[in-house]
């Protein structure tokens, strides 16, 4: 018998969702995981230059944030975090510190802090502070007086390598082509920079350093914010007996200058010091180079970090050949089955490392695009985890073409071009997949209309905004019912009424079906199946054997084909259905 599931029906079963934020403890006690708010949350990232500008100087500020908070709070989201807005000289678009309790003016002043703070929390929402630590600018205060004398305690708070013992042993360093060692003739030493060489390495293994970060955290705990992200952490502790390391090793960067032991030493004095001490959650970006890499950053038990983030998922879309979906499900079933019973992980497609979702996971035709980030979207926010959604992927924006590297500003950019300058590489081969991959492609401005500057700004953007904003925008979508934007709302509140979606116990069904990703989630009596259709093609499934098709939960098509036990999917559709004992 051949049944048709009407978009009706649907919008009735979501009339009655709870449209309540979830920021209490979950009263369900049938799972093994314990349940809080940072688990039940979905989290909202906003990178503030690209956001909204009120002041007309191109840039994104705190009273943009503060304009558009109705609109971050229709989205249904818990969690809010915003990349470094602190004192910079902006090599690294805020992620080399020059002052780490002082706001860079272009976005604001304390006070419009305060009062973004304030805001987010009058309406439901907690506040993420990006915390970089692992290194500050090379226009700190404290590295300036590094520099000065070695005999000065500043000097002791980073990593240096005395002139007179020769050249210091090779270090890679991910932004500069010619090492991770730079000299400064002041003090005839080299010092350490993991990144660019404005971003000098912070010396973790020094105890004052550590009690000076521990200090700036507690400065922004008690000012209110409600959890860290902890950048670039696992990479903090360094083996400073410098030995040296084998050719060629930097293709396992991770596994050579990561997750050092003393670095748990570390991160269980920060909690002792500032975590414990608040009701604040920490997440560190990246989970290491072994599954026992990430537990030990976040298990319970361990009293360090309470969340961490892979980057195995978004690995998978680097070039512009793209993923298969099997190396998709492994990927995420792996991962889920670490972590099923203890710890706690981040669900994410892309960031503001990244170029945008649907241009490396989905369809950016104009046939294909709405239901392929539908799609996307509602893969985020089915799994366990918690899900982090990347402003503008709410209404799909995409990539933007920059085909020449004179229209790059990025510092990782300029850098990998130097490289490749260097190695002889085919440049333009080297250009098309920094033209898809580039992180450049996820931060231009926030398209909010058809107006100009696409409504960021009135004067000039400090980058361009892409040249489909008339056609991507907020405006346009938000008085569509079927957009990807309204999509994105719905299925926010389908996860908070159902916290099956949250806690449930994954199982993935069929895992070499090459078109379509099903999944279960349980919990105890409750049992919900997930479809998604990953082509551009219609696609077929069998399920029998599993139990009776309940109510729909959610469907970006106006029907369900089902037929027998078999569902029959659109291109990109994306359902989820309650399954009947």
């Amino acid at each position: 018998m051949k049944q048709l599931w009407t978009l009706a029906a649907l919008l009735l079963l979501l009339g009655s969702c709870n449209q309540q934020k979830t920021n209490n403890e979950t009263k369900d006690d049938t799972a093994a995981l314990e349940k809080t708010w940072w688990k039940e949350g979905i989290l909202y990232q906003i990178y503030p230059q690209s956001f909204k500008d009120t002041d007309g100087d191109g840039f994104g500020d705190f009273q943009g944030v503060i304009e558009k908070m109705d609109y971050i709070d229709s989205l249904g989201i818990d969690l809010v975090w915003m990349n470094p807005f602190f004192e910079s000289p902006l090599v690294d678009n805020g992620y080399d510190v020059a002052n780490y309790r002082a706001i860079l003016p272009r976005y604001g002043t304390m006070a419009d802090f305060d009062a973004m703070l304030a805001g987010f929390h009058a309406h439901g929402i907690k506040f993420v502070l990006d915390v970089v630590v692992n290194h500050s600018s090379n226009q700190h205060e404290w590295f300036k007086q590094a520099c000065t004398s070695r005999d000065n305690p500043y000097y002791h708070y980073y990593h240096w390598w005395p002139a007179e013992k020769g050249e210091p042993p090779y270090r890679y360093s991910l932004f500069d082509p010619e090492g991770g060692w730079d000299y400064v003739e002041s003090v005839n030493a080299y010092y350490l920079h993991t990144f660019a060489e404005e971003q000098p390495d912070l010396n973790w293994e020094n105890p004052k350093l550590r009690q000076e970060v521990y200090d700036i955290m507690k400065f922004w705990a008690e000012k209110g914010v409600d959890g860290f992200r902890m950048d670039a952490f696992q990479f903090a502790s360094k083996d400073t007996t410098w030995p040296k390391f084998p050719e060629g090793h930097e293709k396992d960067f991770i596994k050579w200058y990561g997750m050092r032991p003393q670095l748990h030493e570390y991160l269980k004095e920060m909690n002792e010091e500032v975590l414990s001490k608040y009701p604040v959650f920490a997440v560190a970006e990246g989970a290491g180079s072994t599954f026992q890499d990430a537990h030990d950053l976040v298990d319970a038990d361990r009293k360090e970090l309470q969340m961490a983030y892979h980057f195995e998922s978004v690995d998978l879309s680097r070039t512009p050949e793209g993923y298969t979906l099997s190396e998709f499900k492994e990927v995420f079933s792996r991962w889920d089955s670490a972590f099923a019973k203890k710890g706690w992980i981040a669900i994410f497609l892309s960031n503001h490392d990244n170029a945008r979702l649907i241009d490396r996971f989905g369809n950016t035709s104009a046939a294909f695009r709405t239901p392929s980030t539908q799609m996307l979207n509602t893969f985020l926010l089915s799994m366990r985890g918690t899900p982090y959604t990347y402003y503008g992927d709410e209404i799909g924006m995409t990539n933007i073409d920059m085909p020449n590297i004179e229209d790059y500003v990025d510092v990782d950019a300029k850098g990998k071009y130097r490289a490749a300058v260097a190695s002889g590489a085919d440049l333009d081969a080297f250009m098309k997949v920094l033209n898809y991959s580039s992180r450049e492609n996820g931060r231009t401005p926030m398209q909010w209309g058809g107006t100009a500057n696409a409504g960021f700004t009135t004067e000039t953007p400090w980058k361009r905004v892409n040249e489909n904003y008339k056609e991507i925008n907020v405006a346009l979508q938000d008085q569509d019912p079927n957009s990807i934007l309204n999509h994105f709302r719905k299925m926010t509140q389908v996860r908070k009424a159902n916290p099956v979606l949250v806690y449930g116990d994954y199982k993935v069904l069929q895992k070499e079906h090459p078109s379509i990703y099903a999944y279960t989630r349980t919990l105890g009596d409750e049992k919900v199946l997930v479809l998604l259709n990953f082509s551009s093609e219609k696609a077929a499934i069998g399920l029998s054997g599993l139990e009776k098709f309940g109510n729909m939960l959610i469907n970006n098509y106006p029907e369900l084909e089902i037929e027998d036990f078999e569902v029959r999917l659109m291109p990109y559709q994306a359902v989820i259905l309650k399954m009947e004992p």
